[in-house]
């Protein structure tokens, strides 16, 4: 699929590292380091701008390897980059480590999935069908 990219940074375009690779790598855009103290949150910039295809949304992760090893994650993960949305996407982090972390221009900070995605028709009614579950909230279907 072709999508349209305006690239304000100095960095390459995201791009899949593997031919079986669901996401493409996100670069911070910053001309300063940003520091992260514990539990804090940025809004760290891309320098990228999206024309995405109605019906398709940009999910922005966190880096599996960034998340395990640092405790730096996505905080509204995934993040959604509507196909209506023409501003420059930004990348919500929070240090969840009890260390500071600094962000470099061109540092790998998250991970974007372009995914297709359906609309709802909402049809009220008065009664759901029955499953075997019914009600039963969290934990319900057991701990094994």
């Amino acid at each position: 699929m072709k999508i349209k990219i305006i690239n304000t940074s100095t960095h390459k375009l995201p791009h899949y590292e593997t031919g079986a690779s669901a996401g493409m790598d996100l670069r911070a855009n910053i001309t300063e380091n940003v520091i992260l103290e514990p539990l804090a949150r940025a809004i760290i910039p891309t320098g990228l701008f999206l024309e995405l295809p109605i019906g398709f949304e940009a999910q922005v992760r966190p880096r599996s390897g960034l998340a395990a090893k640092k405790g730096i994650t996505v905080l509204n993960a995934p993040g959604t980059v509507d196909a209506d949305y023409r501003g420059e996407v930004g990348v919500i982090l929070v240090n969840l480590s009890n260390e500071s972390f600094t962000i470099e221009n061109g540092e790998r900070i998250a991970q974007m999935v372009i995914a297709k995605h359906e609309r709802a028709d909402w049809e009220e009614v008065e009664v759901l069908s029955e499953t075997d579950r019914g009600a039963g909230g969290f934990g319900s279907t057991g701990v094994k």
